[in-house]
């Protein structure tokens, strides 16, 4: 049973920083493509970085020179560190795997930058 469980999200203020945390089970996480993306109210599911071993990660321009995807194979989690966050940036930000059997969605973790 595949599992991916979003930790590490809150309430920070502008300008501060968040590690959010994603622990895979169930599937071979190393072949797998990790990503995370966002879900702000009233808009459409946005992708914000895809990370895949071997290959240099993607960013998309919302977060790019602010946020830095990485992986821990040994571990199974994938990580998104944001940095100078923003109030656009509120989102409930959701991890996705995509694997040879299929693509699997997270719960979700609730990130708001507010002050």
């Amino acid at each position: 049973q595949v599992q991916l469980v979003e930790s590490g999200g809150g309430l920070v203020q502008p300008g501060g920083s968040l590690r959010l945390s994603c622990a895979a089970s169930g599937f071979t996480f190393s072949s797998a493509v990790m990503s995370w993306y966002r879900q702000a109210p009233g808009k459409e599911r946005e992708l914000v970085a895809r990370i895949r071993l071997g290959f240099s990660p993607y960013y998309a321009s919302s977060g790019k020179g602010r946020f830095t995807i990485s992986r821990d194979d040994a571990k199974s989690t994938v990580y998104l560190q944001m940095n100078s966050l923003k109030p656009d940036d509120t989102a409930v930000y959701y991890c996705k795997a995509e694997t040879d059997w299929g693509d699997y969605w997270g719960q979700g973790t609730q990130v708001t930058v507010s002050s």
